[in-house]
């Protein structure tokens, strides 16, 4: 288990620094203009190689927020007992904009607000993180018990956490501050999770 645990480890590392390289080549240069070979080049790996680890370019950014994939599936399978399925996923975004955290859109720091642009800013990188978005409704659903009722709600819940988010990143984008953002983004949320509940009134 621990020589398992390590190679993982260690796959990821790989995983990581290659994504990372890729991303500097991409907000220096533009991500049209860095091709997969002079990221394969950067990395000190093969094309081949790279592409065993990131099938498609736009994956060499998207794995930056791969582990929030099954985010909202770990809120609800981890919810205390007793606890709503609404209500912790509202605590958990709550929490989110409290630690200013990317996913919530609620972060100026410069290098997120450059990941951000690059990531908004081409439109083969927004079509893939609709792909993202795709496998957190899938894997929602399932944490909610599978079939279409389950799928249905995942889908509403999986679209007011993006929107959300992305009401935030447009702010600050603009040049708003995080904490004169900060009140506005719990309200948003407060209403949105509350419209949810009274829309899923049994996963409230």
């Amino acid at each position: 288990m621990g020589e398992m645990g390590l190679r993982e480890r260690k796959k990821q590392r790989r995983y990581q620094a290659v994504s990372e390289t890729a991303i500097g080549l991409f907000l220096e240069k533009g991500f049209d203009a860095v091709s997969v070979a002079e990221v394969a080049a950067a990395a000190e790996i093969s094309k081949p190689t790279l592409f065993r680890y990131f099938p498609a370019k736009e994956d060499l950014v998207l794995y930056r927020i791969g582990d929030h994939e099954d985010e909202a599936a770990r809120v609800v399978a981890d919810r205390a007992e007793g606890e709503s399925v609404i209500g912790a996923l509202r605590a958990h975004f709550l929490d989110g904009l409290r630690r200013r955290d990317p996913v919530t859109g609620l972060n100026d720091h410069p290098a997120v607000r450059a990941f951000y642009r690059l990531l908004y800013g081409t439109p083969s990188l927004v079509a893939r993180l609709y792909s993202h978005l795709e496998r957190s409704e899938a894997a929602l659903a399932e944490a909610l018990g599978g079939g279409l009722d389950a799928r249905l709600a995942a889908g509403q819940i999986i679209a007011v956490r993006r929107i959300l988010a992305e009401e935030n990143w447009r702010r600050v984008a603009a040049g708003e501050g995080v904490d004169e953002v900060y009140g506005d983004a719990v309200a948003a949320a407060e209403r949105a999770f509350e419209q949810l509940g009274r829309g899923l009134p049994g996963l409230a």
